[in-house]
């Protein structure tokens, strides 16, 4: 078994894992016990992990992202932004995730980006969702891409499982922004699952963006803020969060927020 120190150390620094490297047949968070007390080990992994993120509601249908960086903004005590500032900075309503990493970069917010598609896909422009945007978005979106190094952007290619993010979020590192299917997260895979108030109804892809910022591992349930909800507090199951992150049209996008290393 891999000690926690060195599972700790390679999923923050973006190591990841393969399916060779699990323990038993088990997943990497199933093989520990919880909670660990070994004295020697100065990272500790507990049952759960909940970070206090106050809920802010979207106000248009196109600003998820925005409000995402905005509660994140909220969490690190930084007050001094609204969703006006975010938007202005942005300088547009077609919100990708790579304009999510400028707009962090600007901010100067410590953050990893991780996707398996560097650039604009262009098999999306038969999604409902991408037809109106993505023909005017794809010069700009990988233009973004490729200026991304210079920025000072690091953009990782490759997919990372809900056992990675379940020990990120229980390693109280990080918050996650993640973009996800709407449409499946309103989808009753689970009892407690609800449906968001701008969700349109629509059957199709509908791109939408969410913080992760708790995990029970007793429950396998993760705790997100959902700006289309007015729930404050939301729990998904992980079956639930991973089907609609790793939704075709999401790319799988993660912003991995190190609160660690942000100077707030």
């Amino acid at each position: 078994m891999w000690s926690l120190n060195i599972l700790l150390n390679k999923l923050l620094n973006g190591g990841g894992y393969n399916d060779q490297e699990q323990v038993d047949g088990k997943s990497l968070v199933q093989s520990y016990n919880y909670p660990r007390n070994d004295k020697s080990t100065k990272e500790v992994l507990v049952q759960s992990r909940f970070i206090n993120v106050p809920h802010i509601k979207q106000e248009r249908m196109w600003d998820c992202g925005l409000v995402c960086v905005l509660m994140v903004l909220k969490t690190l005590n930084i007050n001094h932004y609204d969703i006006e500032d975010l938007e202005a900075f942005c300088g547009t309503d077609s919100i990708w995730t790579v304009d999510l990493a400028y707009l962090l970069q600007k901010l100067s917010i410590s953050f990893s980006y991780i996707t398996i598609t560097l650039g604009a896909n262009p098999n999306y422009s038969l999604e409902t969702f991408y037809e109106k945007q993505l023909t005017d978005d794809i010069v700009r979106v990988n233009t973004l891409f490729k200026r991304s190094k210079e920025a000072g952007i690091d953009i990782e290619c490759r997919s990372i499982k809900e056992d990675e993010l379940a020990v990120l979020i229980l390693s109280g590192k990080c918050l996650v922004i993640a973009l996800v299917d709407q449409y499946i997260l309103s989808r009753p895979w689970t009892e407690d699952v609800y449906v968001p108030d701008f969700y349109s109804g629509s059957s199709g892809y509908t791109g939408h963006y969410i913080v992760i910022c708790g995990y029970d591992a007793l429950t396998d349930e993760f705790e997100i803020r959902d700006p289309a909800s007015s729930r404050i507090r939301e729990t998904i199951s992980s079956r639930c969060l991973e089907k609609a992150r790793k939704s075709f049209g999401t790319d799988e996008d993660i912003l991995l927020i190190h609160l660690e290393n942000t100077d707030t």
